[in-house]
């Protein structure tokens, strides 16, 4: 089957789309998600992965007209920290927008907001998301409650390709290859979080000579 076939099959492309900033704790939860899920499956047409870091705007082009989209983020959703949660179709830009955590998110927000406008909106939206634990630790890994939920927020797009897409796809064989295309191997979870420095040599807080010269 050609990816045109395929692609008619559910009636275009279908993206699941990681956000955030992997520089900011648990902000990075979308993008780790979507390695995880590269890492161990093979996706068959029409669906793809995508890391959309916090590209904002520029993702415009890549997400017009698709049959669904699949957003993986760190949200606010007022619950307590690390639940996972899902949000499907009106509801999404409306939750991305209520409780902004983080810059990406305004820009997100008007990414969808243009796609309605111009009437290229995808047919289908899913958000699924985690409760973050905190996004205030420059240069941090995920936290341990949050890295927990990565695997779970990955079968759960697996469940909704199934359920919504009838794409179910399969496991790779093999040892997980973390960068899986979508990264450049050096910010691929695993080295970027054993080779950070600690907390005092990255000063990831503040310098406190800085801070100190400004009053802070």
């Amino acid at each position: 089957m050609t990816a045109e076939q395929a692609a008619g099959q559910t009636g275009g492309r279908v993206l699941v789309l990681g956000i955030g900033n992997i520089l900011w704790a648990d902000e990075g939860f979308g993008v780790r998600v979507v390695e995880y899920l590269a890492a161990r499956h093979d996706f068959p047409a029409p669906v793809e992965l995508m890391d959309g870091g916090t590209q904002g705007l520029y993702l415009l082009p890549h997400l017009e007209d698709l049959a669904g989209l699949v957003i993986v983020d760190a949200i606010d959703f007022g619950l307590p920290p690390a639940t996972l949660h899902q949000v499907h179709g009106a509801d999404v830009p409306a939750t991305i927008g209520a409780r902004k955590m983080s810059l990406h998110q305004t820009g997100f927000q008007e990414v969808l907001a243009l796609l309605d406008l111009r009437g290229h909106a995808p047919r289908r939206v899913s958000l699924i998301g985690v409760q973050p634990v905190t996004m205030q630790d420059y240069g941090g890994g995920l936290t341990e409650r949050v890295a927990a939920q990565v695997a779970p927020a990955a079968q759960a797009v697996l469940d909704l390709l199934a359920r919504e897409y009838g794409v179910r796809p399969l496991p790779l064989a093999g040892p997980a290859d973390m960068g899986a295309g979508l990264m450049t191997p050096a910010v691929a979870r695993a080295p970027y979080e054993a080779g950070r420095p600690d907390e005092q040599a990255a000063c990831r807080h503040g310098d406190e000579r800085l801070l100190a010269r400004l009053g802070a």
